[in-house]
Order: structure tokens, then C-alpha cells, then sequence
């Protein structure tokens, strides 16, 4: 009971502060931008996901489906997705990035290293050190067990995406569709 009392409240308190600095790290990133952590997040995932539903977006973004379909409709309203039904799933919403909200991504993608990234600065003493950034397999079994496997799923599926976009030339990345 106390070693599970002191962990919980060890990962609280270090989960809170590397929040902290990524959410500060993310703001700074986007604020160019005028947008928040939510559409930021809502657009990442449609890029990503190409043809997301509310509901997914709502799990991977972990956010209430209110939360995603209201900021979701902010971004439609700006021109940077649209909303539709498929024919075979009339009950879901399914949102698609408009050519301007893919632009709007790559151009962030473009413009990733204009700010500041404490996180970033703070993790390299251990790359140069290990040779590589950390790692997170133990957090990814404990979000695994919390969120379920179509949480992970969808993780992978994206990042692999993210990562398959990305390619580097002369000391830049350059961020494809």
C-alpha cells in the first residue's frame, strides 16, 4: 500500500511538470499560428489519420467527443477541415484537412525549430550520453493498460505516419503529406 501510494504520487508530480514544460514548449511552437493545444492536437490527428472520426480523435486526443466535434467546428469554421458522413457509417462524424489546414501543418512541421523546446534541450544530455533520446516502453505499457490497445494502435499507426513524412536534407527537415 505504501510503495503503490508513493508511486502514484511520484508520477504525479513528475508527470505535472514534464506536462508543464511540453505544454509551454507546444504553445510557444503553435502560437504563430493562432491556435490552441486542442485544434493544434485535432489537426496533428487528421494529418495523421487521414479521415479520423470525432470519436477517434477524441480518444487519441484524449478529450471528451464534445471537446473534439467544438474545436473541431472552430477549425472548420477557419477553413482547415471539413466534416462529413460515410456512406456505410451515417452515425460518426468523420473529419478531412481542407488543402489549407494540410499547408498549415507542413508549414508548422517547416517552422518546428523557430522556438524554443525545453524538453528537447533538456533530453539531449542523455542522447549524447546513450546515443539516442529516451525511451518510453515502460509509460507505453502503463497507457497501454489504462487506454486499451486501440489507444496504442492508433499511436503507432500515427507516428509511423509522422515519421514516414518527415525527411531531412542539409541540416533541415522537410515535412511531406
Amino acid at each position: 500500500m505504501k510503495d503503490a501510494m508513493l508511486y502514484s504520487q511520484r508520477v504525479a508530480q513528475l508527470s505535472k511538470a514534464l506536462w508543464k514544460a511540453v505544454e509551454k514548449d507546444w504553445q510557444n511552437w503553435i502560437k504563430p499560428y493562432d491556435l490552441n493545444i486542442n485544434e493544434h492536437h485535432i489537426l496533428w490527428i487528421s494529418f495523421h489519420l487521414k479521415g479520423a472520426s470525432i470519436s477517434d480523435i477524441a480518444r487519441f486526443g484524449v478529450m471528451h467527443v464534445s471537446t473534439a466535434f467544438n474545436f473541431s467546428k472552430k477549425l472548420e469554421e477557419r477553413g482547415y477541415l471539413t466534416f462529413s458522413k460515410r456512406d456505410d457509417d451515417k452515425r460518426n462524424t468523420y473529419v478531412d484537412l481542407t488543402d489549407e489546414g494540410n499547408a498549415l501543418i507542413l508549414k508548422m512541421y517547416d517552422h518546428y525549430h523557430d522556438s524554443n523546446h525545453s524538453i528537447i534541450d533538456g533530453s539531449l544530455p542523455l542522447k549524447e550520453l546513450y546515443g539516442r533520446f529516451p525511451e518510453f516502453l515502460d509509460v507505453m505499457a502503463v497507457i497501454r493498460n489504462i487506454y486499451g490497445e486501440d489507444f496504442i494502435e492508433i499511436f503507432d499507426r500515427s507516428f509511423s505516419n509522422f515519421k514516414s513524412s518527415l525527411e531531412e536534407h542539409e541540416d533541415r527537415l522537410i515535412a511531406r503529406s
